[in-house]
């Protein structure tokens, strides 16, 4: 701008035009001079005295001066070089405000003799002001019931400069919901009309926010921008509307203050608050125009309120909104074009004529629910009239005859889903813009019984903890059934089931109107584990509708069962007594540890452990199957008597147990200790075993004494205890039959007996006898017929073995 308007090129925006009457020196002459606006101080216009014709050098004598007529002095004349300069900046729109031309008029005065010359200069407009809005920032309400095509009014811009220089367009921010049209006043001057080009959806997005930006055409273009925020309102109301979108009005000018000029009317097809109308002036009119005229905001009516003059202003545009008081309130609007010199409609009717409600929600397809009638009191198209209800029902509307319609049944209906239907019957007759009415109708549908009860399982495994209590809750079952009333009161039973001649109604039992499942018993899981039968449920209504679901209950073990010790057998309390030969090996099996437990079998795991031991290092113990081995070979040191107490623990929670005690003696025997529980048959030879040194030496010495101990052990034989039956023992049965023996010479030299034992043949029977400490008992066991094998044992002792090998 200051390169523009600098003193040394201030020349090429000045033209000079001297126009001059018949005579030169005729004071009538005007001498025009343009120059642009905002020149600095300092700034030459023209040669004042050139162009007058003066000579420079009597200026100061005659007394040169310049007189403005404004109440500033903007220029004045070198008296110097006669250049007319600038004296204060010259500022276009506050000289001529809203001027499209501007003209400084002023007068040079000379003397001796006195002379007036007129000078006439223009001010030319330059780009030096932007755009701008009266509001930074413009809010508008719509309603996301807005049509597409719908116009709002926004805020226009205002540039002080004039011609190109003023506001030439306007451009919108990029929005896919609005647009802009651009509009011409009659005075030249644009505003834009903010208009709705896709329907609005609250849900999506409630505000929207928008950049209008106002720019004029001087180069460079220069602008200024509004925020438009535009509140989308969510209703489903329907707008007012004015009986014309516009108005043509002719008014006298001088009428009389509070003259009626239009009694504008806008209706509202709502009811209530919402129908209740508040009239306004949108933005668009220009406060000249609300000035003049008054707007009435109750009753629509607009009077002169200000002088009308046709001189002054010969027509004024205005915009009027009818707004409604609903809580998201709508509203319409209409132009008036009022010309100083100096409508008619109806709605569509809906009548209902036969409505049948409630009907059975399984009615019949094609039943007529509803007959209605439509009318329109308008003629041509406006009196024709459509008639629609919603897409989305099961209903049609069927002519019936001119103006009747028929609504029935087009799709199966179903109360469950749907209990009730809103019905609105819309007419539209097809004016332009057209007027519509709509009435609602509601459809209550009857249940019937036609949906059986439903589980939300179709098997259930219920878990019950054994040594429950009698009458405990074990589960509720409940069904459930969408239908009304007595169609969905339903009634539980157990499905009568025997097992083992036990009905399932002795077992568990049922709430009829609840579905809780009761046991009736104390379930003991090492008698009974599950149970499988099925609950039926039964609505109450006619015919009654049942379904039934499949009931497991699993019976949960606990650890009510201590291990029981069943190898060796002892009996209560007593402690069991082994007997080993001294020799032997490492590795050797000495007893083996049997517990059983009747629990389930995580709780029946059972693993062994030795509670007490005389010597730690001679004796191991197999956690996992109870075998008691030699970790050693016994020694001269060790004690011929060992104590082992065993306890067998199951796995349970708390884990429970019972002990075996073992009293291990040990013996001077050339027995022969096994490492593993094969039955293998044994050769024994008495001279291969026995030292001939040590035979010699006891026959000897020890006769008497043999001889002795032999008549003592036949004496004790003949009077052998009543005992019960032994237990199995570990690898081994007792044989107990008595058979008599035909040949008694058996025992001879064809058998081989192990040294610890002696035969002999009383009475037809061989008898075999164990020797053991003092104080335990004799086993006697007879021989069957018929076979080799003779199998004896203690109730306190391991198993024993004789075999006899033919030869």
């Amino acid at each position: 701008m200051e390169g523009f308007i600098c003193t040394q090129h201030w020349k090429r925006y000045v033209s000079a035009i001297l126009l001059f009457a018949a005579f030169l020196n005729s004071t009538s002459a005007v001498t025009h001079y343009s120059v642009p606006e905002e020149l600095e101080e300092g700034s030459v216009v023209a040669n004042l005295v050139e162009d007058l014709g003066l000579d420079v050098k009597t200026l100061v004598e005659r007394k040169m001066r310049i007189e403005i007529i404004a109440n500033r002095k903007y220029l004045d004349v070198n008296k110097e070089t006669g250049e007319l300069y600038i004296v204060e900046r010259i500022d276009r729109e506050s000289l001529c405000p809203a001027k499209t031309s501007c003209y400084l008029k002023m007068e040079a005065i000379i003397e001796n003799p006195k002379r007036i010359f007129y000078i006439e200069l223009e001010i030319m407009d330059i780009n030096d002001n932007a755009p701008h809005f009266r509001r930074d920032t413009i809010d508008l309400d719509i309603s996301e019931a807005t049509q597409p095509g719908e116009r709002f009014s926004v805020s226009n811009a205002v540039d002080p400069d004039v011609g190109s220089n003023s506001v030439k367009t306007y451009r919108l921010s990029e929005s896919d919901y609005f647009t802009t049209e651009i509009q011409t006043g009659r005075d030249g001057s644009k505003f834009a009309d903010l208009i709705l080009k896709k329907k609005l959806d609250r849900e999506q997005q409630a505000v929207h926010y928008l950049v209008l930006t106002a720019v004029d055409g001087g180069t460079p273009s220069r602008s200024g921008t509004a925020s438009i925020i535009v509140h989308v309102l969510d209703t489903n109301d329907n707008a007012p509307t004015f009986n014309e979108e516009s108005y043509h009005i002719n008014v006298m000018e001088n009428s009389p203050i509070g003259s009626v000029v239009i009694h504008l009317n806008a209706t509202d097809s709502d009811e209530g608050s919402n129908s209740e109308l508040i009239y306004s002036y949108s933005l668009y009119t220009s406060e000249k125009t609300q000035e003049t005229f008054n707007l009435n905001p109750n009753t629509g009516e607009i009077t002169v309120k200000g002088v009308l003059n046709y001189e002054d202003v010969r027509i004024y545009d205005m915009e009027v909104i009818a707004t409604d008081k609903g809580a998201s309130s709508l509203s319409g609007q209409c132009k008036l074009k009022i010309l100083v010199e100096d409508m008619n409609d109806n709605h569509p009717q809906i009548s209902i004529k036969s409505f049948q409600s409630p009907v059975n929600e399984n009615i019949a397809l094609d039943t007529v629910i509803a007959v209605v009638s439509v009318s329109d009191k308008d003629s041509g198209d406006n009196g024709v009239v459509d008639l629609h209800i919603p897409d989305n029902m099961p209903f049609k509307l069927r002519e019936s005859s001119d103006n009747y319609y028929e609504l029935v049944v087009s799709e199966p209906l179903d109360r469950e889903k749907v209990p009730e239907y809103d019905v609105t019957f819309t007419v539209t007759d097809r004016g332009s813009p057209p007027l519509s009415d709509n009435e609602t109708m509601t459809l209550e549908l009857l249940d019937v019984n036609d949906n059986v009860p439903q589980f939300p399982q179709s098997f259930y495994t219920i878990r019950v903890m054994e040594n429950n209590a009698p009458g405990a809750l074990l589960s509720s079952l409940t069904a459930f059934d969408p239908d009304l009333h007595e169609n969905q009161y339903l009634v539980y039973f157990i499905l009568e089931k025997e097992i083992a001649n036990t009905s399932m109604s002795m077992l568990f039992s049922i709430n009829p109107e609840n579905g809780n499942l009761y046991a009736l018993k104390t379930f003991d899981y090492e008698i009974e584990k599950e149970f499988l039968f099925h609950i039926e449920a039964r609505d109450s209504g006619s015919p009654p509708l049942s379904s039934n679901v499949t009931v497991h209950i699993v019976i949960v073990d606990q650890n009510d069962n201590a291990p029981v010790i069943v190898s060796p057998w002892r009996a209560h309390g007593s402690v069991v007594e082994e007997k080993i030969p001294r020799s032997t090996d490492k590795g050797s099996l000495v007893a083996k540890v049997i517990a059983l437990d009747t629990d389930s079998v995580h709780n029946s795991r059972i693993t062994y452990q030795f509670l007490q031991v005389t010597d730690a290092t001679l004796f191991s113990l197999d956690q996992y199957n109870g075998e008691i081995r030699t970790m050693r070979m016994f020694s001269y040191r060790d004690p011929r008597h060992q104590r082992l107490v065993v306890v067998a623990k199951d796995n349970g929670e708390p884990a429970l147990s019972a002990t075996v005690t073992i009293k291990l003696s040990t013996v001077e025997t050339a027995v022969k200790a096994y490492s593993d529980m094969t039955e293998v048959p044994l050769e024994y030879d008495i001279f291969s075993d026995l030292n001939l040194y040590l035979v010699i030496g006891l026959g000897s010495v020890s006769f008497l004494l043999l001889i002795t101990i032999l008549v003592t052990i036949v004496l004790k034989c003949q009077k052998p205890k009543a005992s019960k039956a032994a237990p199995p023992c570990r690898n081994s049965v007792i044989s107990e039959r008595n058979s008599t023996i035909a040949d008694s010479t058996l025992v001879s030299n064809d058998a081989y007996w192990y040294s610890l034992f002696l035969a002999e043949t009383r009475k037809g029977k061989l008898v075999v006898r164990q020797p053991v400490p003092k104080g335990s008992r004799y086993i006697v066991s007879s021989i069957p017929r018929g076979t080799g094998l003779t199998e004896t044992s203690d109730s306190a002792a391991s198993t024993l073995q004789v075999w006899k090998k033919n030869t």
